[in-house]
């Protein structure tokens, strides 16, 4: 796992976050070490999956990035369903092909390069993963994309988002802002590295409030939704179609 320096180095002026090259190779050590229990939300969607994975069916990881989500749930989810992993970055493809490679990744899947935001075809799914990519998506865009996911759901199909977050009480927004900054302190981030991401993921990620994306899912047809995960800024949710 290459280290993530990315930000190491003084830029004089961040350009908006790109998951490029560069990010590619680090980018396994950068979102370790950027998002609290990562390790934890892997694992508890994996065994999400697990229980609403279908036979006959699809899983969907969208923003699939490097893989790690797909090796996730290839330990739980039956063998026989095939995976299917989006990004807009061929770059993280690429490292997401290799590394399914390495492990000797048996099971029926397929890699597809797609902007989310542009519309995505999901077809005969029972599980669809969005794991730190709907913030990624412009906000004019995501209720098309959370339709086009609906729609392509079987009923009882799960849909599982993780998302950084805004507060529901503005008032606590920069308590827990710095709560993440000193996480990532703690993590041998220096203050450049801090305000140079920040800087560049300023027009980039967009966070809505907890309460913004469960009615953004309920405002698309899903009918049950729950809170799995939540740590200040970052929660995960699952939400089912009927």
């Amino acid at each position: 796992m290459g280290k993530d320096l990315v930000f190491r180095e003084d830029i004089e002026k961040a350009s908006d976050f790109k998951f490029g090259a560069n990010v590619a190779k680090v980018f396994d050590d950068m979102v370790n070490r950027s998002v609290p229990f990562y390790g934890e939300i892997q694992r508890m969607m994996s065994e999400i999956a697990a229980d609403h994975a279908q036979p006959g069916t699809c899983v969907y990881d969208l923003g699939c990035s490097t893989g790690t989500t797909l090796i996730g749930m290839n330990t739980s989810v039956n063998p026989e369903i095939k995976f299917i992993g989006i990004d807009d970055s061929q770059e993280m493809l690429d490292k997401c092909k290799s590394k399914l490679l390495e492990m000797g990744f048996s099971r029926n899947y397929e890699l597809r390069c797609a902007d989310l935001g542009q519309g995505v075809t999901v077809e005969n799914a029972s599980v669809v993963v969005l794991c730190l990519t709907l913030q990624f998506v412009r906000p004019i865009y995501r209720e098309k994309l959370l339709r086009d996911i609906y729609a392509g759901l079987v009923p009882g199909g799960a849909l599982i988002l993780v998302e950084k977050i805004l507060a529901e009480d503005s008032r606590y927004n920069r308590d827990f802002i710095r709560y993440y900054y000193d996480y990532k302190r703690r993590n041998e981030y220096s203050e450049m590295e801090i305000s140079q991401k920040r800087e560049a993921l300023e027009n980039v990620l967009v966070p809505y409030k907890l309460s913004e994306n469960i009615s953004l899912l309920r405002d698309q047809g899903f009918a049950h939704c729950e809170t799995f995960f939540k740590w200040y800024n970052f929660a995960g949710l699952v939400a089912v179609k009927k």
